[in-house]
């Protein structure tokens, strides 16, 4: 099973950027998908983005035009740059990696939005 290890979480004001990243353990090329999740306190996990192994990008209609996911598989690592942040987007954001027969999760790495 290969982990997911995610960073670059933290306070940030409103306006501001952060860039997630997600390391994965072994190669990520045996995913179909890379995605990011989050979860705000009382709420349900939430899809924010996701990238396949092609490179085709899919993103949460309130994420579009301010996040962008990428992935660099030489790198076993995945992105989440996220720019324009407002407290809406406060969260516990989470790395999830998935093809047939496997799918893993890191722990979560906390963005906090406030002035």
């Amino acid at each position: 099973q290969v982990q997911l290890v995610e960073s670059g979480g933290g306070l940030v004001q409103p306006g501001g950027s952060l860039r997630l990243s997600c390391a994965a353990s072994g190669s990520i090329r045996v995913f179909n998908a890379v995605a990011w999740y989050r979860q705000a306190p009382g709420t349900e996990r939430e899809l924010v983005a996701t990238i396949t192994r092609g490179g085709f990008r899919i993103y949460a209609d309130s994420v579009k035009g301010r996040f962008t996911i990428s992935r660099d598989d030489a790198k076993n690592t995945a992105y989440l740059q996220m720019n324009s942040l407002n407290p809406e987007d406060t969260a516990v954001y989470y790395c999830n990696a998935h093809t047939s027969g496997m799918d893993s999760w890191g722990k979560g790495t906390l963005v906090t939005v406030s002035s």
